[in-house]
Formats: structure tokens, C-alpha cells, sequence
């Protein structure tokens, strides 16, 4: 495994070209928080299997620690988060780091905490997900994270990544070629959905998508724009299955 720290969005797409060829497994930890000329920071980590005969522990690890308690909200505020990504980023002193490690930390680094979520309290925590196409991502995703510094509502937890041109042959589908952004966002009431849609209009315009399996607030006009097969759908659908998304976004039972 190797991780590289860089200093912006053009930075980490010159990372991700750079790595298609030779690299299987790419991820990317951003600070979505930082300002001025620390906007866009983070960590790209890219990894390929090491033989098998290097293995030394079992396959999978049981969680090392646990949350003992739900949070409290005053707890997760901008100074916070914002402390939190500053020593995350600066835990890693060089601009790049080799290792060996186990695929559990690489693939699932937050299996690591058993009952991660009640870090966010007892209201919970949204997660946000989207893509946005390569052509003028760069200065849409800078503008998303103004957005999100402006709102004082940050998270601890951002994984920036790209897709490829490889079509998914699913009616339902989320990938797309381009640039994708997944966080969580601890539970503000109001505040929080406002900035949602804030930022679904930003992804709207950009011609990008929302993720429907981590959704929880997306409306239905911007579903059926997004999704336009979901016509298609409903013919898979077992008649005696029924969720809240799909009557939320499609306006089915």
C-alpha cells in the first residue's frame, strides 16, 4: 500500500490518472473543512494484493475497540471536525508512505470500532453521496466544498474517488465516469437538509446524481430526473415489497 498526500482537487485527479494502470485498489481521504490553500487536501492511498504467502494473521479481525456511549451533540461542532481532519492529515509526515498492511484496515478501516455510529450521537447522522462528471468536476467540487466549510457542518468521515467508463448493466445503476464524494454529516435538524439542498442543485447543474442506496431525504422530482429508467423498475419490484424510499422518490406503494 502506498499513501500520498495531496494538496487539491487537481492534485488528486492527477493521482487517480496516474494509478489506473498500475494500481487495482485506489481510495482517497479528503478534509472537507480546510480553507484557503489547505482546501481540497487529503490522503490518496492505492494498493495492489501481496502474495499470499505473506499473510500472518487470520482473515478477519474482530473490532479492537468500542463506542461506549452515544456522544454528546455539543461534542460534534466545526471545531471538532475541523481538529479532527487536522491531525488526520498531519499523522502522515512524509509527502508519501509505503507499507504492508492487512486487507481489513485498507478495505474496512471502520470495522475497526464496533458501534462507530454512536460517535454522532443519539440523532444520527446522514450520509451524502454523489458523482459528478470529469468535465468541470474539478471546480464543481471545490465549489461543493466551500459550500460545505461556509455551513459549519462538516465530517469526519470523506472518501473522494473515481469512476470509470465501464457502463454498469444494472436498470439502477449510480456509477458514472467522474468524480464521486461520499460523507457523513451528524444530524442538525433543519440546518442539515438545508444544505442538502443547496448541494443538490450544485450536483443537479453539474449533470451528476445522488446515490440512491444512502439516501434518505432526496426528492422525488430530482430522483426521476436523475433515474429517468426507473419506469423500467417497477416490474422487478415483488408486489408484497414496499419501502419508504421508493414511495418517497416514485410516489408508489
Amino acid at each position: 500500500m502506498q499513501s500520498i498526500k495531496f494538496e487539491g482537487i487537481e492534485e488528486f485527479l492527477e493521482l487517480s490518472k496516474e494509478s489506473d494502470s498500475g494500481w487495482e485498489y485506489t481510495v482517497s481521504w479528503i478534509d472537507c473543512v480546510a480553507q484557503g490553500k489547505d482546501m481540497g487536501r487529503g490522503i490518496f492511498m492505492r494498493g495492489n494484493h501481496a502474495p499470499a504467502s505473506v499473510l500472518s494473521r487470520k482473515l478477519h479481525g474482530d473490532p479492537k475497540v468500542k463506542a461506549p456511549f452515544d456522544c454528546p451533540n455539543i461534542m460534534l461542532n466545526s471545531l471538532s471536525i475541523k481538529a479532527f481532519n487536522s491531525v488526520y492529515y498531519g499523522k502522515q509526515r512524509t509527502k508519501r508512505a509505503n507499507a504492508r498492511v492487512h486487507y481489513d484496515p485498507f478495505f474496512y478501516p471502520l470495522d475497526a470500532v464496533n458501534a462507530w455510529n454512536r460517535i454522532y450521537g443519539k440523532r444520527g447522522f446522514f450520509q451524502y453521496q454523489f458523482v459528478i462528471p470529469f468535465e468541470g468536476g474539478q471546480e464543481t467540487m471545490e465549489e461543493i466544498l466551500r459550500m460545505i466549510t461556509k455551513s459549519k457542518q462538516g465530517s469526519f468521515l470523506a472518501v473522494i474517488k473515481t469512476f470509470g467508463s465501464k457502463k454498469s448493466p444494472g436498470l439502477m445503476s449510480f456509477p458514472k465516469p467522474g468524480l464521486t464524494l461520499a460523507l457523513d454529516f451528524p444530524n442538525r435538524g433543519a440546518s442539515t437538509l438545508k444544505l442538502f439542498e443547496e448541494l443538490d442543485a450544485v450536483v443537479d447543474a453539474a449533470g451528476g446524481l445522488l446515490y440512491p442506496a444512502k439516501d434518505a431525504r432526496m426528492s422525488a422530482a430530482f430522483f426521476k430526473k436523475s433515474y429517468p429508467q426507473w419506469e423500467a423498475f417497477p416490474q422487478y419490484v415483488d408486489p408484497k415489497f414496499s419501502s419508504s424510499f421508493w414511495r418517497r422518490v416514485t410516489g408508489e406503494a
